[in-house]
């Protein structure tokens, strides 16, 4: 009996040894790495680690989906291959509705993470007067730049001052550090301007769970934002809620006593405008997945077996569509994802549409206000139908400048472009008034306005179609001296 269970002992160490020996294979090791490095503690990198290569050997399952971003793969709506936002089939008359302003000479398709560096220094937006906002959302970093360098660092001169820091400090495009603390992998909120406004607007953050984090970690960045009159600081228009007329009475109100009035003065109406940026957390917290408590990381960031083992959280930052088994059939496993998949552009499609259609009529009110200026149109008159023109668009913007087509709120992007149409017609039909009164032919006028949407249409070089949208008949308007 003894002598059977040494016998049994021996076998088992065998069976031991031999499991070890194969667990020194490349696949095994991998894994093995992957796993002890994910308990809190133990990955042995600095606090300040901002190299995303850093992290590869450490974590190389979650790196390698991570350069996966670095594919130029395009869904309808949405994708990452850098083209023109002024492709006719798209948003062709933004240099007009931009006119006087940055994004009028360059505003390209969203690409993916990975060229978050290379897009933003070589975008002609960028100029010798760009300050360290700029940078913000686009370099790892930039945590460690705030902490050296205090306020200073939001109006900070973006070519002389802040581009060469980050390239001394070894930067990486949006990467690993802005979103775990490099020392334990923690999940971190590391833009200040985020929890300013959660506070702002009410929220406790102090104990978020790990679903918020899931999503706040993405709000850090892909939100509205607008720079403070005093220093530049990113600064989030949340203190009255996500809506988009929450975030009008805002910049109407709170922003306006901050010294914040405008982001330029529009070219042809001259009126005081705001500029849109990519509000995808107020849009999806608004909307259907929102409120369910569906978070960024659930639909972008799906599970995924690698290797048809290891189950890892992606690191491939993309649309939905692309990955639909893992990001849409987690939870709608009942249904047919071809069908979801239909549903999907369906929603899309109509958005598109009613947002062309807004922007067609914010375009002519431009023009139309244009024409209230050069006929000599009282100036109370003139302010009015630029507020309606400022809000028109506002409400337009909101929704162009989101990048989901309207899906993470299908119901609230087509209310906000209803108001929008409302609002930009409001414009035109008080212009219209006046005009009339002034003995202007409108028949004329909406010929002229014709005019100018074709010519920027037609022209091939996309820096030059804004010199289009502005000719003898629509002279440029240069900002009113305040009274």
């Amino acid at each position: 009996m003894n002598r059977f269970r040494y016998g049994a002992y021996l076998l088992l160490l065998v069976f031991v040894l031999v499991i070890t020996g194969c667990s020194n294979s490349s696949e095994e090791k991998s894994e093995k790495t992957a796993s002890a490095k994910e308990v809190k503690g133990t990955t042995g990198l600095s606090k300040d680690e901002i190299s995303n290569e850093a992290f590869k050997e450490l974590f190389p399952l979650q790196y390698n989906s991570y350069k996966k971003n670095e594919k130029m793969e395009d869904t309808k709506y949405n994708g990452s291959v850098k083209r023109s936002k002024y492709d006719p089939d798209k948003e062709p008359l933004l240099p007009v509705l931009f006119n006087g302003y940055g994004f009028a000479t360059e505003y390209n398709e969203d690409r993916g993470h990975v060229y978050a560096l290379e897009d933003i220094k070589d975008v002609k937006r960028i100029n010798d007067k760009s300050v360290g906002s700029c940078y913000t959302c686009k370099s790892t970093a930039v945590p460690q730049m705030i902490e050296e360098m205090g306020d200073d660092y939001w109006g900070a001169n973006f070519r002389q001052e802040i581009w060469p820091k980050g390239e001394a400090m070894g930067h990486s495009p949006i990467g690993c550090s802005d979103c775990h603390d490099p020392e334990t992998m923690d999940l971190r909120v590391t833009r200040p301007s985020f929890y300013k406004a959660l506070e702002a607007k009410g929220v406790d953050y102090s104990n978020p769970t790990k679903n918020d984090m899931r999503s706040y970690v993405c709000g850090q960045c892909h939100v509205e934002y607008h720079f403070a009159a005093n220093n530049s600081e990113v600064t989030f228009p949340w203190d009255n809620g996500f809506k988009p007329a929450d975030m009008y009475e805002y910049y109407n109100t709170i922003a306006k006593e901050n010294g914040f009035e405008k982001d330029w003065v529009h070219n042809i109406s001259g009126a005081p405008m705001l500029k849109a940026q990519h509000p995808e957390f107020e849009t999806h917290a608004s909307g259907t997945h929102g409120k369910a408590n569906v978070s960024c990381a659930d639909c972008h960031m799906p599970y995924e077996r690698v290797d048809g083992k290891r189950k890892i959280t992606s690191h491939y930052w993309t649309s939905p569509l692309k990955t639909m088994d893992t990001a849409c059939g987690q939870c709608h496993g009942d249904r047919d994802l071809d069908k979801l998949k239909d549903r999907v552009t369906e929603i899309q499609d109509a958005t598109v549409n009613a947002l062309h259609e807004a922007q067609d009529i914010s375009t002519s009110a431009h023009y139309y206000i244009n024409k209230m200026i050069t006929s000599g149109v009282s100036p109370d008159k003139i302010k009015q139908a630029q507020e309606f023109v400022r809000k028109g668009q506002w409400f337009w913007d909101i929704i162009a400048a989101e990048n989901s087509s309207g899906f993470h709120n299908p119901q609230g992007s087509m209310d906000s472009l209803r108001e929008s149409v409302v609002q930009s017609n409001n414009a035109i039909r008080l212009a219209t008034e006046e005009l009339v009164k002034k003995g202007v032919s409108i028949e004329e006028l909406t010929s002229e306005i014709e005019k100018a949407k074709t010519a920027v249409q037609a022209e091939s070089v996309n820096d030059k179609k804004k010199d289009h949208a502005i000719n003898s008949y629509f002279p440029a308007q240069q900002p009113v001296a305040k009274k």
